[in-house]
């Protein structure tokens, strides 16, 4: 686990931010409170500084951090959390001007999901980043790492401890990589292996927290956990559910997105994340009801081109619509529906959607068949569904959901 865990008792925090117009900084603090809620921390209060550029030393100016320091005191707040990735000398050094603890926006996002990964694959994934954060800030951290006095400057046993701890986390890294690598064939193969048996697969991807699993537990009764937290679910879940024109789809739940996702993390989910690479369609569920929705949707699609999903089909989910306020500037079209996971609502148009917007391998036919040509029948039968058979004086009258490789010879037996 990470050295800067919040404890499962609830610990009093400050949130702090330098804000040098690289992005929307009240929007980015609010998020962050809702992580830090999520983590079990309760946010005391606030501090924003307007700087034109960190500072390489404490991030913060020393007047901003001695008000930040005055507010501690005030409040009783015993962690401070910046919005930002700080480096191991940063840290060392506001933790020794503030005398608490200190961690920064990509800590607090490996500790929710260190709490939250339940499979091997998952704990896996969230070591590996956690490993890969800490590597780079052992040596800022410098003697502190030791345990032992150390010599003059960062010499002697506390060097010694530093470089055991650097080789130690490099040979953990390459054997979680080397785990996670096998998880990949596997997951590979049994992609490839659905895709040879012609399984259709919808990949619900968003934003974290805009109801992605309680869309999937209302659609499958699936049972994933559904909480009004970021990153409640890490784990992929998959249920299969049979759409209007008779297919059957796969749904693949996938772990949420967020802005500014820490690069290591994106690197070590993108075995999960490579799921809607692979899917036949992509559902896009947004959250109507939130403010930041647009900036959160752009997230989505940044992140989804760049693991290579540009090309595949996307309907936009736009979920909570039963307590969204601006639902009449909301158009619904072949690509966008309003839904309610909650109020299981708009799910018939959601699947009709999907099903014309994944690729056409069967057919839905009324079919005529001669008692001379029921071969026919055990073909469809085969690598198809037969939903109704009854028997008349010209043939077995069938209503099927037939493969698209036999459409053409069972048109001419089509029942009107």
């Amino acid at each position: 686990m990470y050295e800067n865990k919040i404890d499962d008792i609830p610990v009093k925090a400050v949130l702090a931010c330098v804000d040098t117009g690289e992005f929307d900084a009240e929007a980015s603090v609010k998020e962050l409170a809702e992580l830090a809620a999520t983590a079990n921390a309760e946010v005391a209060g606030v501090v924003i500084q307007k700087k034109s550029a960190y500072d390489s030393a404490t991030c913060m100016g020393a007047g901003r951090l001695q008000e930040l320091q005055e507010q501690l005191e005030s409040l009783g707040a015993e962690l401070v959390i910046f919005d930002h990735e700080l480096t191991g000398i940063q840290v060392r050094n506001i933790e020794d001007i503030l005398g608490v603890r200190v961690i920064d926006r990509t800590t607090l996002i490996l500790d929710i999901f260190a709490q939250r990964a339940r499979t091997k694959e998952g704990k896996l994934q969230v070591e590996l980043a956690q490993q890969k954060y800490r590597l780079p800030r052992l040596t800022g951290m410098g003697t502190a790492l030791s345990r032992l006095g150390g010599g003059i400057g960062t010499r002697g046993p506390g060097e010694t401890k530093l470089e055991t701890d650097k080789r130690h986390i490099r040979k953990r890294i390459s054997y979680l990589e080397a785990e996670l690598e096998e998880m990949k064939k596997h997951r590979t193969f049994s992609r490839s292996r659905r895709k040879k048996d012609g399984v259709l697969c919808a990949a619900i991807v968003g934003y974290t927290n805009v109801g992605k699993s309680t869309l999937l537990n209302a659609l499958t009764d699936a049972g994933v956990l559904a909480e009004n937290k970021l990153f409640a679910t890490l784990d992929i879940t998959s249920r299969s559910i049979e759409l209007p024109d008779g297919r059957s789809v796969m749904l693949i739940d996938t772990v949420g997105l967020i802005s500014r996702l820490p690069h290591n993390l994106v690197e070590a989910f993108k075995s999960t994340l490579e799921e809607a690479a692979a899917a036949d369609v992509i559902l896009n569920v947004q959250d109507l009801s939130s403010p930041e929705r647009k900036q959160q949707a752009e997230v989505t699609e940044r992140l989804l081109d760049e693991l290579g999903c540009s090309g595949i089909p996307r309907i936009n989910v736009m979920n909570k619509s039963d307590i969204a306020i601006d639902i009449d500037t909301i158009f619904e079209d072949e690509s966008t529906v309003l839904v309610s996971a909650r109020k299981n609502y708009g799910f018939e148009r959601l699947l009709s959607c999907i099903s014309a917007k994944l690729p056409e391998t069967a057919r839905r036919m009324k079919l005529l068949v001669p008692y001379d040509k029921t071969s026919l029948i055990g073909k469809i039968r085969l690598d198809g569904k037969i939903f109704s058979e009854e028997y008349t004086e010209n043939g077995t009258l069938i209503d099927a959901l037939v493969d698209i490789r036999l459409v053409k010879e069972s048109e001419v037996y089509m029942y009107n």
